[in-house]
């Protein structure tokens, strides 16, 4: 519960569930493991692995960095 942030208008906002709100499961498919992260409406990345470990480590990975980019746009928006 400390990683809550409140917004502007008083809503309290959690990054880390956004973040991984964000990213799909893991999913075999074929020879492949694949998941997809959402930045935004109009980008979705998805990511291919043949390791099923390779995709987990990666899959945290950019959710740690989408968590990031949230509470960097959450804190530059109320210097405005």
């Amino acid at each position: 519960m400390s990683d809550l942030g409140e917004t502007s208008f008083g809503t309290l906002i959690d990054t880390e569930r956004m973040a991984n709100g964000s990213a799909s499961n893991i999913q075999k498919v074929g020879a492949f493991y694949n998941f997809s992260i959402k930045i935004n409406n109009d980008d979705i990345r998805e990511y291919s692995f043949t390791n099923f470990e390779k995709a987990e480590y990666m899959r945290r990975v950019m959710i740690g960095h989408l968590k990031a980019k949230i509470e960097k746009e959450r804190t530059s928006s109320f210097i405005k």
